[in-house]
């Protein structure tokens, strides 16, 4: 039996209503309100933070204050100090994606290579001069790196290796931005020599082609 006319027609009209339904669904990750300061104190858990009751929300949930300060470089063992503006500090940010940090580097002091599982970094000199770069994924693993000034700005793209270095020999700072409330961090070193319980000392030799008395020896460093 061929369908009529206004059949087909219905069906067209179905499908891209299932379509748009569809796709609205998919990329609606924006607030669907004002704000939603973060309760810190709400016992419910989700993929966020539970929404403060508006009514009692204050200008000191949107505010933070102490980045002007220089972080302790000198108890680093590699010679630099992350400062996170994140929501745990700022409630306010809670839903919003963004978020921030200042990193003060010792001459020649580095922020190890480490990856943001959940947010793109953008990163602006403020003092010093410092290498970057990050790798790309398998199989390429370009190695794309740049040395950077005063005023310059850089990317790193979500989820990839990266580190920063500063090459003065004087201290550096550097302000970034990152496109989630809580991007998080992996130091790929710390993860993997660090873990707890350890990684077998067996796999980190075959993985890292190293000595099995090697690995064991850089477990005991982190």
């Amino acid at each position: 039996m061929v369908p009529s006319s206004g059949s087909r027609v219905l069906f067209i009209c179905f499908v891209i209503t299932t379509m748009t339904c569809f796709v609205a669904m998919a990329t609606d990750n924006n607030p669907l309100q004002d704000f939603c300061v973060a309760d810190e104190n709400s016992p419910v858990l989700v993929n966020g933070l539970v929404c403060k009751d508006p009514k009692v929300v204050t200008e000191n949930d949107f505010f933070t204050w102490g980045l002007n300060v220089a972080g302790d470089t000198l108890s680093n063992k590699v010679g630099s100090n992350v400062t996170t503006v994140n929501v745990a500090r700022i409630p306010g940010l809670n839903t919003l994606g963004i978020s921030l940090v200042r990193i003060d580097f010792a001459p020649w002091g580095i922020n190890a290579p480490h990856t943001h599982p959940r947010a793109t970094e953008i990163l602006t000199v403020i003092k010093g001069t410092l290498r970057v770069g990050f790798v790309t994924s398998n199989t390429e693993n370009r190695h794309i790196t740049k040395v950077l000034n005063e005023g310059d700005v850089f990317v790193f793209p979500e989820g990839l290796i990266h580190y920063q270095q500063n090459i003065g020999h004087d201290n550096a700072v550097v302000i970034a931005a990152l496109s989630s409330q809580n991007p998080g961090v992996i130091t790929i070193a710390n993860a993997v020599f660090g873990a707890n319980p350890d990684i077998s000392a067996d796999i980190l030799a075959k993985a890292f082609q190293l000595n099995k008395n090697t690995v064991q020896q850089l477990q005991t460093q982190f």
